[in-house]
C-alpha cells in the first residue's frame, strides 16, 4: 500500500509533499465506510476512590504516624540517659515519618486494588448484560 505522497526524482525540496488525488479519495472512502463510535455513557465513572475510603486512608496514615512517633520516642528515651529531650524528639519525629510513609504505601496499594477490583466487576457486569442482550437477539427466527 502506498502512502499517497509523490516523491521528487532529483534533489531535496523545501516545499511540502504533494498528495495525489487518489490517496485522498481512498482515505475519504475508508472514513465513510467506518461505523461511527458510540458516545460515552451519560454517567461517567471516576477512577478516584470514594470519599469515605479516602478519609479512612487519611485517618489510617495519621494513626500510623502517631504510633510511630510514640514508638520512636520510647525507643530513644530508653537508650539515652540524662537530659535527652532533643534526642527523644528526633526519635519521635523519625519514627512518625517512617511509620506514616509505610502506612501511606500500604494505603495507596489498597486503594488502587479497590479501584481495580471495582473496574473488573463493572466490566464483568457489562459483559454479562451484553451477552444476555445478544442471546435475546439470536432467538429471533430468520426467514429465508
Amino acid at each position: 500500500m502506498t502512502s499517497g505522497f509523490t516523491t521528487p526524482t532529483v534533489g531535496a525540496s523545501s516545499a511540502p509533499p504533494v498528495r495525489s488525488p487518489l490517496a485522498q479519495t481512498r482515505t475519504m472512502a475508508l472514513m465513510a465506510s467506518q461505523t461511527p463510535t458510540t458516545p460515552p455513557a451519560s454517567t461517567t465513572t471516576s477512577a478516584l476512590p470514594s470519599v469515605g475510603a479516602r478519609v479512612l486512608a487519611f485517618v489510617a496514615i495519621l494513626i500510623g504516624g502517631t504510633a510511630g512517633g510514640v514508638i520512636g520516642y520510647a525507643f530513644v528515651d530508653l537508650q539515652v540517659t540524662g537530659d535527652s529531650s532533643l534526642w527523644a524528639g528526633l526519635g519521635a519525629l523519625f519514627g512518625a515519618v517512617v511509620a506514616a510513609l509505610g502506612t501511606a504505601v500500604v494505603v495507596i496499594l489498597t486503594l488502587r486494588a479497590m479501584g481495580e477490583w471495582n473496574t473488573i466487576r463493572a466490566r464483568e457486569e457489562l459483559a454479562a448484560a451484553s451477552a444476555k442482550s445478544n442471546a435475546a437477539n439470536r432467538n429471533v427466527p430468520r426467514v429465508r
